[in-house]
C-alpha cells in the first residue's frame, strides 16, 4: 500500500537522487507484502470482528506508544494497559485518546509518530493533523471507519496486499484460531496466516513457571517430558503440528546468541536440575545454548527455518513487569556478542546449505564487526532486518551501509516489522522500501549499479528474497 499524501516521504533531498528514488521505490510499492515475522494476535483475523474503539486499537496494546509517556510519568494504567492482578485501569476509549495525545510532542522524530500519522492518514484516511485541540476530531474520523465493514480485519488484510502474514505462538499453544484460519481458506500450510514456532517458555528455565510449562508441553504433546528424551520428543511432535498449521519458521528469544553442544548426558543432567528447582543461572544460560544446537539439528530434519532474537534484557523495569506483566515496554537492549557465541553451531552445521539460521541484534555496532562477515562467510546464516528499537528509518539506512560492502545484499533476509499493530504492517514496509529506494539510488548515481540492477535489487529485496529466505509458500 505506497504512501500518497507524501509521495518523497523518507526519499533522498537531491533532486537528481530523488528522481531515481521515486522510480525504484515504485518498483518496490507494487510488491505484495511478505510478513515473515510478527505478533498479530491469529484470533484477529480468524474472527474477523471489527476493530474495537481508536484506542483500544491503536493505544493501548503498543508498547511503543506507552512506554514513552511512562518516560514521562504517565501510568499506563491511565492508557488502559492491563494489570497482572487485574486491579482498574481506565477503561473509556476517548479518555485514554486525550491523554495520549496531550503527549503527541514526545513523540517527535520518533518512528513512532511517523508510523502512526501514516496509519492515519493511509489507513484511516484521516487528514486532520494531530494534536490536543484535535483529539476528539481524531477519535471520531477513526471509530467511523471502525464500523465500517470495509475496516474489518480481513477486508483490511486484503487492501494492505498481504500476501502471508506470519504470527508466532508458543508449543504450549493449541493452535485453534490456526485450524480455524485453515477450515476459512485462509491458513494451513501456504495460506495466508502460518504460524510461527516460538519455545522460550519450555526451553529458558528463567522463564516464570518453567518446569510447569515442561509439564504441560508433555500433556499437549503426548509425551512424558519428565525425562530429557521425552522432553525432546515433544518438542519435535509440536514442530509438526506447526508445520501442519503452515509453519515455516521457529523463533528463539533468548538473551544472548550462545550456543553450546553438549553431550546427551550432559544437556539431560541440566534438564533435570531445571525440574528439581536447583538450576543457577549459568546452568540456564548453558541449557538455552545447547537448546539452539537442538534446534539446529530439527531444522535439518524438518526444514524449519531458525530465527535467533537476542540481546533484550526483559522485563528490566520491575514495577512494569509486576504492574502489568511481560511485553508492555519494560525490555531494554544490551550488547550483544556473535562471533564467539555462534562458533558451536557454525562449527556444527554452519556450510550446510539445508540449514537456515537467520540472525537479528538490537547492538547495531556488530553488524559491521560480527554479523555481516560471519553471513558473508557460512552458508547457513542470513542476516535479518533491524529490529525492535532500531526498526527506524536511520538505523535502516546504516544498516545497508554497515552489512552491503560484507554480506551483499543477498545475505539479508529483506524486511520483518515485528509487530503486534496490525494497522501499522503497510507503514512500517513501506518506509523500509523508501529507505532502500534511496540507499539504491546513490549506488546508481555513483556508478556503482546500473538502474537494471537497482531495480532488480529493490523488488528483490521487499518481496523475493524474503519468500525465499523463510520458505514462504514451500511445502516443508
Amino acid at each position: 500500500m505506497p504512501t500518497t499524501s507524501r509521495p518523497d516521504l523518507l526519499l533522498p533531498a537531491d533532486p537528481g537522487l530523488r528522481a531515481l528514488a521515486r522510480q525504484l521505490y515504485a518498483l518496490a510499492a507494487e510488491q505484495p507484502i511478505i510478513s515473515p515475522h510478527g505478533h498479530v494476535d491469529p484470533a484477529l483475523l480468524a474472527e474477523d470482528r471489527p476493530f474495537p474503539d481508536p484506542s483500544r486499537l491503536i493505544i493501548v496494546p503498543d508498547h511503543y506508544l506507552t512506554r514513552m509517556l511512562l518516560s514521562q510519568g504517565v501510568p499506563p494504567a491511565e492508557l488502559g494497559v492491563p494489570t497482572v492482578d487485574g486491579s482498574p485501569v481506565e477503561t473509556d476509549g476517548r479518555k485514554i485518546w486525550r491523554r495520549f495525545v496531550d503527549g503527541w510532542h514526545l513523540f517527535r522524530g520518533t518512528p513512532s509518530r511517523l508510523w502512526l500519522e501514516q496509519t492515519l492518514t493511509e489507513v484511516f484516511g484521516v487528514d486532520t493533523p494531530l494534536s490536543p485541540a484535535t483529539a476528539d476530531a481524531v477519535y471520531d474520523e477513526v471509530a467511523a471507519r471502525l464500523a465500517e465493514p470495509a475496516f474489518r480485519p480481513r477486508a483490511l488484510f486484503d487492501r494492505f496486499r498481504i500476501e502471508v502474514l506470519a504470527t508466532t505462538e508458543s508449543p504450549l499453544d493449541d493452535l485453534a484460531q490456526h485450524a480455524k484460519l485453515a477450515a476459512d481458506g485462509w491458513g494451513g500450510p501456504g495460506g495466508k496466516v502460518v504460524t510461527t514456532f516460538r519455545p522460550d517458555n519450555v526451553v529458558d528455565m528463567e522463564f516464570d513457571n518453567w518446569a510447569g510449562n515442561v509439564e504441560r508441553l508433555g500433556a499437549v504433546a503426548g509425551e512424558d517430558t519428565g525425562t530429557y528424551a521425552g522432553f525432546l520428543a515433544a518438542l519435535r511432535r509440536r514442530r509438526e503440528a506447526f508445520i501442519a498449521a503452515g509453519a515455516t519458521c521457529s523463533d528463539h528469544g533468548h538473551p544472548t546468541a550462545q550456543t553450546l553442544d553438549l553431550d546427551a548426558r550432559e544437556a539431560a543432567a541440566l534438564f533435570e536440575r531445571g525440574l528439581r528447582g536447583t538450576a543457577d543461572a549459568a546452568d540456564a544460560e548453558a541449557f538455552r545454548a545447547h537448546m539452539l544446537l537442538e534446534f539446529a539439528r530439527m531444522s535439518l530434519d524438518d526444514g524449519l527455518v531458525m530465527q535467533l532474537h537476542p540481546g533484550s534484557v526483559r522485563n528490566h523495569n520491575r514495577w512494569l513487569y509486576a504492574r502489568h506483566g511481560r511485553d508492555v515496554g519494560g525490555d531494554i537492549p544490551q550488547a550483544t556478542e556473535y562471533l564467539h557465541a555462534l562458533t558451536p553451531l557454525l562449527d556444527a552445521h554452519g556450510n550446510d546449505p539445508r540449514l537456515r539460521v537467520v540472525v537479528y541484534t538490537l547492538d547495531e555496532y556488530t553488524f559491521t564487526r560480527e554479523l555481516a562477515p560471519l553471513a558473508g562467510g557460512y552458508a547457513a546464516l542470513y542476516l535479518g532486518a533491524p529490529w525492535w528499537f532500531l526498526d527506524s528509518p536511520e538505523v535502516l539506512r546504516r544498516f545497508r551501509e554497515a552489512v552491503t560492502e560484507t554480506a551483499g545484499f543477498y545475505n539479508t533476509a529483506g524486511f520483518v516489522d515485528d509487530t503486534r499493530a496490525f494497522c501499522s504492517i503497510p507503514v512500517r514496509h513501506d518506509v523500509a522500501r523508501r529507505v532502500d529506494a534511496g540507499f539504491l539510488a546513490r549506488l546508481v548515481a555513483e556508478h556503482r549499479l546500473t538502474e537494471d540492477e537497482a531495480a532488480e535489487t529493490i523488488v528483490d529485496l521487499a518481496y523475493r528474497l524474503p519468500k525465499r529466505v523463510y520458505k514462504i509458500g514451500e511445502q516443508l
